[in-house]
């Protein structure tokens, strides 16, 4: 799902010598976010929109049941859209506040690739490697 909304926006092309988190790199990742943000926006409301409208009263049993798991199944994922909204106006406000493209954990650019691919990222790519690696040792 991320993959497939983001392809659709440009891609960053920094010019040679740039400075990092400069104004045009972070006008850029503005745009995305809120563009991305429009997007879930939009899905949410017509999700909605779908679910009023199709709200059906079936008298088969299975159909009901068919109907019911849809609709759970949509609201699931709807909810993790909500929460990627979430995720995207406190990464606007990082990049309001100057903190955004650098990680949270050691301080170090996170990276333009990294940023286009994940613009939510606040942590460098090694920083979060040993998250995940401290997390699936702790699940054991």
């Amino acid at each position: 799902m991320v993959d497939q909304t983001l392809k659709q926006f440009a891609q960053y092309v920094p010019k040679k010598g740039e400075e990092y988190m400069n104004e045009r790199q972070q006008a850029h990742f503005r745009k995305l976010l809120d563009g991305w943000k429009g997007e879930l926006s939009h899905e949410i409301d017509r999700t909605v929109h779908t679910m009023q409208d199709e709200a059906t009263i079936f008298a088969d049993p299975n159909d009901r049941a068919s109907q019911e798991s849809d609709m759970a199944l949509e609201l699931r994922n709807r909810d993790r859209e909500r929460k990627l909204i979430k995720k995207i106006d406190e990464t606007i406000a990082k990049i309001e506040s100057g903190d955004y493209g650098y990680c949270e954990a050691c301080g170090v650019e996170i990276g333009l690739q990294r940023l286009q691919a994940r613009p939510t990222a606040s942590k460098c790519i090694d920083c979060k490697t040993l998250e995940e690696l401290r997390e699936r040792q702790v699940a054991k």
